[in-house]
Formats: structure tokens, C-alpha cells, sequence
């Protein structure tokens, strides 16, 4: 199997009611990544089919989103386990996802004798098993977890594509839909990243993902940077340098096509593009899109030259071209890329100025039915900037729209 449990310790031994304990589990991964791992720990009397305890690893907040090859161990510690005197058994399970299926990888059944102790039997103020804590930590010189995306988060440029904007799109806006199982476009893919996260979440038959830039040739150096190694491709996932203006497949040949953060880049427009999706999705078939909003306080995709709010929409054409290219930008953090303020003020005037109501309307036209829509909005807009007035409070104040719609043919 490629995940296996070994070297469990249950700690102090014989235990004691009341008294603090520690599960100390040994984990093997192989064939990797692995997703969505999980634990739980389940405390039985003899002869009862339900357990009188149970602890849960993901109900406890930890997220292992992740693992790749590599030995670990994960830890569970209580300040006092609230069992009777006896004999019991601690059953662990080990669960891990596999496409769009939660699998039993392994269990394991230990023997636990409880002794008679000062404060067993004093009951939970809220009647509740105590909670206790769980930690995981690499072993034998793999990658420490704290250097894994999923364990830095948000403010990691590498989570925010490979874990959060999969799941967004797996789970949040098309609800795990069985079509993600079949063949999926991504159009204006970038760098691969998210599309990489979305095949080994789903295993689709196909997925491919184009764009004509190429971004994605750098994939494999910038996963192997994040401790994600890529000798290659895997089967059913494929890139191509094609735009979204003439994608080069026949009508109805995807069950999903995706674009984050794409079309607001398409030069000259993306109804084309739009166009096109609808020709090649099925009928039946969905679509998931998140574009960049003009006028939302980061629509302007040049926040490493200014931090001034709206200055986009407030500064002369002129005043914002000086800004952009005789700043040095402040870069973030994009695994590597680094372009230059003439790229930059190149893409700007290449931008979509689009908006909620408007990109709402074109998809109606175009015969989409939403199936979800979910938007983020500014807790409050300042009209300090005379120039701000000239523009609709809904369009300042939603900074991401993320949509999802059934083609209608």
C-alpha cells in the first residue's frame, strides 16, 4: 500500500484514568502525493461495536492537504484520558483521498489496559471528550512540513494555486460534481500549477490546460522548489501553447472547462473566447470561471508598484505609466517570475475592464445556466478621491467573483 502505519506507541504504559497520554503513530508514504490525510482514533470497551471515545484528526483544524514520499510521525496528546479501569482497545484508522473517494489506507487495533487513577471518572463540563492536541512532523531527513504549502497557507503563493484554487474549484464551486471525472480544459492555464492540483484531486480521464505563453514549461522546477517532485507529467494531464480564441478541439469534446484569473487577459476581448468554450463544452457540460474585476481595488494586477487604494482608477493614464515604469516593483511572491514594469504596463493596457453585472449578462446571452456564484466583497469603500465618484459603488466594492454555470445547447 502507499500509505502504511508503523511503529505506533501508546504512551505511558499501562495507562492511567485521568492522567495525560500521548498516541505517537509512525507514517510511511510512498507513490505520492497523497491527499486529504487523515486520523482518527476510536477507544472500545470490550464486547461494544461503538466507540466510548473517539478523536479526530481533520475535526481538530489540522489540514494535511499533502504529503509527498517521505516517513512521518503523527502525535496525539490529551492531559487526561476519561476511561474506566479495564480492558479496552484503541482502533486507528488512517484515511486518505483517492480521486473523488475517501479511502481506508490502514487500521490497527492495539490493546489498552486502564489503571485506577486520582481524577478519573470526573466528568467534562461540557460534556465533551477532551479534545487533545495533534501534531505531525517529518522523519529521516524528508521535507520538514512547516516548508509544505498547506502548512504555510494563504499567505504562500504556491497554497493559494495548488491547494486553495483546486479545492475552490473542485469542491466550493462545482460540488464535487461527477463530471470532474471526465475531460476538463483549463483556458489561459499559466503556469499549470492549479491545474496539477485539480488532476491529482480528481483523476479525470484528461485534463488539459492551454495557453500561449507557456508559462506552465516551468511546472516541474517550480514544483520540485516546493518539495512537490515532477519527474514528468502525469498520464492524462497535457499542455499546449493554443489561445482561447481558437481552442483547437472539436465541438463538444470537454465535460468541465476552468479559467482563473484568465480572461481578463485575453487582448482585444474574450467573447471570442467565450465563444469557443461554449463550442467545445458538452451540452450538460460545466463551466467554472474566476476573472479579475477592473475596478475592485486589486483589478489593476499592479500592486507591487503602489499600495494607494483605487490608484488605477484616481491617477491620469499618463501618471500611472510613470508610476509603472520608473518604479521598481516591490515583487511578490510568484515562484520565481519576475517580469519587468514594461511587461506589466504592457498587460495593464491589455486588461478587460469586467465587471459582475456585465460578465452576468454576456453568459445569460450566451445560454450558460449558474449554478453557483459566490462573490468577496471591501467591508467598506472611502470616497476620499473626487474621481471615485464617476465610477459604481458595486463594481468598487467587489474585489473576486467566482461563478460556475451548466452550458445550454
Amino acid at each position: 500500500m502507499a500509505i502504511l502505519l508503523n511503529n505506533t506507541q501508546l504512551q505511558p504504559q499501562p495507562l492511567t484514568g485521568g492522567e495525560p497520554v500521548a498516541v505517537r503513530i509512525g507514517l510511511s508514504v510512498s507513490k505520492g502525493p497523497h491527499f486529504d490525510v487523515d486520523c482518527v482514533l476510536e477507544w472500545f470497551k470490550p464486547g461494544t461495536e461503538l466507540p466510548v471515545l473517539s478523536h479526530h484528526l481533520r475535526g481538530s483544524g489540522l489540514d494535511i492537504s499533502w504529503l509527498p514520499d517521505a516517513d512521518y510521525e503523527i502525535a496525539w496528546s490529551a492531559s487526561a484520558l476519561d476511561l474506566e479501569p479495564g480492558a479496552h482497545h484503541l482502533v486507528i484508522s488512517l484515511y486518505h483521498a483517492h480521486g473523488p473517494n475517501t479511502e481506508l489506507a490502514h487500521r490497527e487495533t492495539l490493546p489498552v489496559s486502564i489503571e485506577q487513577g486520582t481524577a478519573h471518572g470526573q466528568p467534562q463540563a461540557n460534556g465533551l471528550a477532551r479534545p487533545g492536541h495533534w501534531e505531525i512532523r517529518t522523519l529521516n531527513g524528508g521535507a520538514p512540513v512547516d516548508q509544505l504549502s498547506w502548512r504555510r497557507g494563504h499567505e504562500d503563493w504556491f497554497y493559494r494555486h495548488f491547494d486553495h484554487a483546486a479545492r475552490t474549484i473542485i469542491s466550493y464551486m462545482l460540488g464535487d460534481s461527477p463530471l470532474l471525472q471526465g475531460r476538463i480544459l483549463d483556458v489561459g492555464c499559466g503556469d499549470g500549477i492549479t491545474d496539477l492540483g485539480v488532476f491529482y484531486r480528481c483523476q479525470p480521464k484528461q485534463l488539459i490546460g492551454i495557453d500561449p505563453f507557456k508559462g506552465y514549461e516551468r511546472l516541474p522546477q517550480v514544483c520540485a522548489d516546493n518539495h512537490l517532485p515532477l519527474s514528468g507529467l502525469p498520464d492524462g494531464l497535457q499542455f499546449l501553447p493554443a489561445s482561447g480564441n481558437d481552442i483547437p478541439f472539436e465541438d463538444n469534446s470537454f465535460d468541465v472547462v476552468l479559467s482563473w484569473g484568465s480572461l481578463e487577459h485575453i487582448a482585444g476581448g474574450y467573447m471570442d473566447t467565450l465563444k469557443e468554450i461554449r463550442r467545445v463544452l458538452k451540452n450538460g457540460g460545466l463551466l467554472f470561471a474566476h476573472p479579475g474585476l477592473y475596478y475592485s481595488n486589486f483589478g489593476h494586477h499592479l500592486g507591487e508598484f503602489c499600495d494607494e487604494p483605487f490608484f488605477h482608477l484616481t491617477k491620469t493614464h499618463q501618471e500611472l505609466e510613470q508610476l509603472v515604469l520608473n518604479t521598481q516593483p516591490n515583487y511578490m511572491d510568484r515562484a520565481g517570475e519576475f517580469s519587468t514594469p514594461a511587461q506589466y504596463w504592457q498587460w495593464y493596457n491589455e486588461l478587460n475592464p469586467m465587471t459582475v453585472a456585465g460578465f452576468e449578462s454576456e453568459l445569460k446571452e450566451l445560454g450558460f445556466e449558474f449554478y453557483r456564484a459566490a462573490l468577496r466583497t471591501e467591508d467598506m469603500i472611502e470616497y476620499h478621491h473626487p474621481k471615485l465618484q464617476n465610477y459604481a459603488m458595486q463594481d468598487l466594492a467587489t474585489v473576486e467573483l467566482y461563478l460556475s454555470a451548466y452550458n445550454r445547447k
